[in-house]
């Protein structure tokens, strides 16, 4: 299991969004993780999916984080 922010973040990602994001450099994908972090900390909708799935809350603020989508 992935253990450091960028990693667990490709990890939540689609394959095509991750494919994306690997070909950023390092400190835009430290950027991405940690807007990706924030997501899953501050959005509440995304506290009632995690309850449901963790999996699918962190692949939704991914999501979100990649394509700039507040929803």
């Amino acid at each position: 299991m992935p253990t450091d922010e960028v990693s667990r973040f490709l990890e939540a990602l689609s394959p095509a969004h991750r494919e994306e994001v690997r070909r950023q450099p390092r400190r835009q994908q430290e950027k991405l993780a940690a807007a990706w972090e924030t997501e899953l900390r501050e959005d509440t909708d995304l506290d009632t999916l995690s309850e449901l799935s963790p999996a699918a809350a962190e692949s939704e603020a991914a999501r979100r984080v990649v394509e700039g989508k507040d929803s």
